[in-house]
């Protein structure tokens, strides 16, 4: 047995149940780890509400780091002791699970089994987005939405070492005083300003390269009036909700413009992939080109808590749960 987080209707916070669940070996392909700590994202959200679809009950959360304390049938290319991390494996709200190695990555020397599940998904998704889905190089203008959340700070630090003007959007001062230490040369108070109105004084008029807008409903469409004729639109999540249908004409309207609603789980779709995209980010962490922050941790039992600080944004940084 072991305990694990348990969602058996949908629903708010108050679903999520600390139950104890049982605990097989590993079956062929996997291996049985015990979990220093488990990244707290918005997707969990998205699952325990039903936005995101998959049967019930179900043990949420895609994103943790531990150690490797048994083996499954035919696996070889990871052994007893080893500190792994994963970002894609559904049911990581729990002390120890089993895993699937296509799944996993090896940790690196110097960097933490906490920090390393603070940093999977928000990270491996910020270099997808910075490098692969948009290019971005010097001279890029950028603007990313919840500048001081988890991805946003990485992304921040990390296209500023690319050499990209890095604009940002923040609820408070606090957040704001965070994101413009973590690499964005300038931050809009989205309560205060009209944040595509100040783009277009921050860049002459030009607008920007691309808008990376996790947000979703609060920001859609005035994310389309901060970028340059043929710009791309790039929505990565929905923190306020989904954007609405739209038609499609509106993108000519506003300047030839390009729209993608990527996720990392199509970037990471192969062992190949993975292990690129992990080691691109275990490379700017041991760099010191990007820090990770950890900026609240909860007991794994007090799940229900962190999900409603994370839903009414009193959270900065990445969050983690500990077991």
């Amino acid at each position: 047995m072991t305990k694990a987080i348990v969602i058996r209707s949908l629903g708010g916070p108050e679903v999520l149940k600390l139950e104890d669940v049982p605990l097989g070996a590993p079956g062929p392909g996997e291996v049985q780890i015990r979990q220093a700590a488990v990244g707290l994202n918005f997707i969990d959200v998205y699952f325990r509400t039903g936005l995101y679809k998959t049967d019930l009950p179900f043990v949420p959360g895609k994103e943790g780091a531990g150690t490797v304390t048994a083996l499954g049938e035919g696996v070889t290319d990871f052994a007893i002791g080893d500190r792994v991390a994963y970002a894609s494996a559904d049911g990581a709200y729990a002390a120890e699970r089993n895993v699937a190695t296509k799944h996993l990555v090896k940790v690196p020397d110097g960097i933490s089994l906490e920090t390393a599940a603070a940093m999977m998904l928000k990270g491996m998704t910020a270099q997808y987005l910075l490098l692969q889905t948009y290019k971005v190089k010097p001279g890029s203008v950028i603007l990313f939405h919840a500048a001081a959340g988890g991805v946003g700070l990485i992304a921040g630090q990390w296209a500023k070492a690319l050499g990209a003007t890095v604009i940002g959007t923040a609820g408070s001062q606090a957040k704001i005083d965070l994101a413009l230490a973590h690499g964005y040369d300038h931050v809009i108070d989205y309560g205060k300003e009209d944040f595509a109105e100040r783009v277009r004084e921050l860049t002459n008029g030009a607008g920007v390269d691309v808008v990376y807008d996790s947000v979703g409903k609060d920001t859609f469409p005035r994310s389309l009036d901060c970028l340059k004729p043929r710009g791309l639109f790039v929505s990565f999540g929905n923190s306020s909700g989904p954007v609405d249908a739209f038609n499609m004409g509106l993108l000519a309207q506003k300047g030839s413009l390009f729209a993608t609603r990527p996720t990392l789980f199509a970037y990471i779709a192969t062992r190949a992939e993975l292990d690129a995209c992990a080691n691109s980010l275990f490379d700017v962490v041991q760099g010191n080109k990007v820090r990770i922050n950890i900026n609240q941790t909860y007991p794994l039992a007090e799940a229900g808590r962190a999900h409603t600080d994370l839903e009414t944004r009193k959270t900065s940084g990445t969050t983690l749960l500990i077991p």
